[in-house]
């Protein structure tokens, strides 16, 4: 499936609800970020061992919040009328001159931290 089709899947089932009239931006940024933190908590206190294990044993309810994240932040890009695909790549670009690999490979630290 390509974003084309999962994106009309997406508003099928959304119209199917009659559920548009709650997917204005601020609610679906709103889900978004629900949904976010329903996934970072299988990992909230837990030592990377730990997340290693939770990661196997919870596999199926960790996809499902990826896949909650990913339905709103497809269906929000569409609603907007935002190419994901073409604002993701351009964002890599502006990410690439802000992390040049020869000043920021092997650092965490944040673009104005180096400079």
């Amino acid at each position: 499936m390509n974003l084309e089709e999962i994106t009309e899947k997406i508003r099928r089932f959304r119209d199917e609800r009659d559920w548009a009239q709650f997917h204005n931006p601020k609610d679906m940024a709103m889900a978004i970020s629900i949904e976010t933190s329903e996934l970072m908590e299988h990992f909230l206190w837990k030592t990377p061992d730990e997340v290693a294990a939770r990661v196997v044993e919870k596999r199926e309810e960790i996809e499902d919040e990826v896949a909650d994240v990913a339905v709103y932040l497809v269906e929000l890009a569409d609603n907007l009328g935002i190419d994901l695909f073409e604002a993701m790549e351009r964002k890599m670009e502006k990410n690439a001159a802000k992390y040049p690999v020869t000043l920021v490979k092997g650092s965490s630290k944040k673009y104005h931290e180096y400079r």
